[in-house]
C-alpha cells in the first residue's frame, strides 16, 4: 500500500508538467498575459528545485511521513487555487505554491520506498517507480487534450486533488516509521543561502534570453557569491541543510555527477529533437511528439529490465550498458539529416530512452544503499536536485548554442524556426528558402546533438567508476 501511494504521488506530480504544457494555449487565450506564460513553467521548476534539498534534509530529522504530508498538502492547495486563477499573475503565484510542494513529493516518495525495501527488492520497486514517470509523460498530453476539449482548463489542475487526498489517507493509515528524536540544530543560514543561491541561479538560467546582459551578469555574480558562501558554511556546520560531506562517498559523487549530465542530456532531447523533426525535416507535430513518446516509453522499459535483472549482474555493468546506449542513441541524432526517415529519429529516441532507464535506476539504488536511514532523505534529494540543476543549465547552454549557430548561418534569422515549424507558413515559402532554412536549423541543432554525445561519454565514464563488485546481492559500497 505504501508503494502504491508512492507511485500515485510520483504520477500526480510528474503528469502535471506534461498536462499543463498541453493546455497552455487555451489558458493564454482565456487569461491573456502572453508575455508571462513562460513563467507558468519557470516558477514551478524554480520553486521545486530550490526546495528539493531542504525537504530531503528535514525528512532525515523529522521523518518522511510529516514532510510528505506537508509537501502533498502544499501541492494540492496550489493545484486547487490554480484552477481558480483569474489572470496570469495569479496563476504564476499559485504554480509557485505547487512547486513548493512538488519539491518534496518526488524525493520523499523515492526515499520512503528506499526505506521499506532493500537489495534486489529495492531495485525492482524503484524500477516500477521510475516507470511511473514514463507513463505520465505519455498519458499526460492525452489526458490534457481530453479535459480541455470536454471540461475546460481548470480541471487539469483539479484532476490531481482526489489522487492527492487518497495518497494522504494511505500514508496516514499504513506508513509507520520509528524516528529517533534527538536534539538537532536547524541550519537556517544554510537554508537561506541554499534558497537564495540556487534560486538566483535558476532565475538567471530560466530568464537568460529575456534579461538585459548587465542584469544577467549581476545576478550570476550574486548567485556565485551565495553558492560559494553556502559551500563554505555547510562544510563548517555540524548539521548542514545540504550535507556536502555525502560527496566524499564515491558512489554518491558518481551518481550525482551522472545525474547532472543526465538532466542536461534529457532536456536537450526534449527541447530540440522535436524541433529538428518539424523544423529541419518538415514533418508534422504528431510525428515530432512521437519521438518524445518513444523515448519516455523506452525509458520505462529500460527501468523494468534493470529492476528484473539487477540481481544477476553488477551495478557497474548495468550502468555502463546504459552509458553505451546513450552514446549510440546520440550518434543516431548526430547523423540525422533532413532527408532521412522519421524512423532514424525514432531509433535514436528509443535507444536513448533505454539508456536513461538503465543508468537512472542504478544511480538511485546505489545512492540509497550507500547511506543509513539518517542520511537517505538528503542523499536521494541531492540526486534529484543535481538532475534538476543539469536540466536548467542544459536548457541555457543548448539554447545559446542553437541561437549562435542559427544566426551565424542566417544573420537575419528572426522568426525562421517559427515559420518553419508552422505547416501553413512553411508551405508558403519558396522551395529555395525552405531548403536554406532547413539546412540552417539542421546545422545549428547538430552542434547540440554533438554535445549530447559528449554527455553520453561522460555518463559512461562515470558508470565505469562505480565499485566493480557492487550489486544488489552485496549492496554495501566499497
Amino acid at each position: 500500500m505504501i508503494f502504491l501511494a508512492a507511485c500515485l504521488a510520483v504520477f500526480m506530480v510528474s503528469v502535471e508538467a506534461t498536462i499543463v504544457a498541453t493546455a497552455i494555449p487555451t489558458i493564454v487565450g482565456d487569461l491573456g498575459g502572453l508575455r508571462l506564460f513562460s513563467w507558468v513553467f519557470g516558477i514551478y521548476l524554480l520553486t521545486q528545485a530550490v526546495t528539493i534539498p531542504i525537504y530531503g534534509r528535514l525528512a532525515d530529522i523529522y521523518g518522511r511521513k510529516a514532510l510528505i504530508f506537508v509537501s502533498i498538502t502544499l501541492f494540492l492547495i496550489g493545484s486547487i487555487l490554480s484552477g481558480f486563477a483569474h489572470n496570469m499573475v495569479m496563476l504564476i503565484v499559485y504554480r509557485g505554491l505547487q512547486g513548493l510542494g512538488a519539491g518534496g513529493v518526488m524525493p520523499l516518495a523515492s526515499t520512503m520506498v528506499g526505506d521499506i525495501y532493500t537489495g534486489a527488492a529495492r531495485a525492482k520497486v524503484q524500477g516500477y517507480l521510475s516507470s511511473v514517470w514514463g507513463i505520465s509523460a505519455i498519458t499526460g498530453p492525452l489526458i490534457g487534450a481530453f479535459l480541455i476539449a470536454h471540461t475546460g482548463w481548470p480541471t487539469i489542475f483539479w484532476l490531481n486533488v482526489p489522487f492527492g487526498i487518497l495518497c494522504l489517507f494511505v500514508i496516514a493509515r499504513f506508513f509507520n516509521e520509528r524516528v529517533e528524536h534527538h536534539t538537532h540544530s536547524i541550519d537556517y543560514v544554510g537554508s537561506l543561502l541554499l534558497a537564495g543561491g540556487t534560486g538566483t541561479l535558476m532565475f538567471v538560467l530560466v530568464m537568460l534570453g529575456n534579461l538585459p546582459a548587465t542584469t544577467a551578469i549581476a545576478l550570476a555574480i550574486v548567485a556565485v557569491v551565495l553558492i560559494t558562501w553556502l559551500i563554505v558554511h555547510e562544510l563548517r556546520t555540524p548539521e548542514p541543510m545540504m550535507p556536502l560531506r555525502l560527496y566524499r562517498l564515491r558512489v554518491i559523487a558518481i551518481a550525482n555527477s551522472g545525474n547532472f549530465a543526465m538532466g542536461a542530456l534529457s532536456i536537450g532531447i526534449t527541447a530540440f529533437l522535436p524541433t529538428y523533426v518539424q523544423g529541419a525535416m518538415g514533418l508534422s507535430a504528431v510525428l515530432a511528439g512521437s519521438t518524445l513518446g518513444i523515448t519516455s516509453a523506452s525509458w520505462t522499459v529500460g527501468s523494468l529490465i534493470v529492476s528484473r535483472n539487477v540481481h544477476r549482474v553488477t551495478y557497474r555493468a548495468m550502468a555502463s550498458a546504459g552509458g553505451v546506449m546513450l552514446i549510440i542513441g546520440s550518434l543516431f541524432l548526430i547523423t540525422l539529416e533532413p532527408g532521412r526517415s522519421i524512423w532514424w529519429a525514432l531509433a535514436g529516441g528509443t535507444i536513448l530512452g533505454l539508456g536513461f532507464g538503465f543508468v537512472n535506476l542504478v544511480f538511485v539504488v546505489t545512492t540509497q544503499a550507500a547511506v543509513s536511514w539518517q542520511q537517505r532523505g538528503a542523499a536521494t534529494a541531492s540526486n534529484q536536485f543535481m538532475r534538476q540543476l543539469g536540466s536548467s543549465i542544459g536548457t541555457a547552454a543548448f539554447g545559446a548554442v542553437f541561437n549562435l549557430g542559427l544566426y551565424a548561418r542566417i544573420p537575419d534569422a528572426g522568426d525562421v524556426v517559427t515559420r518553419m515549424m508552422d505547416p501553413r507558413t512553411r508551405s508558403s515559402l519558396p522551395p529555395v528558402e525552405i531548403g536554406s532554412y532547413a539546412a540552417a536549423i539542421s546545422g545549428s541543432l547538430h552542434g547540440i546533438f554533438i554535445m549530447l554525445g559528449v554527455l553520453g561519454i561522460v555518463v559512461f565514464a562515470l558508470a565505469l567508476g562505480l565499485p566493480a563488485k557492487l550489486s544488489a546481492s552485496d549492496p554495501t559500497p566499497a
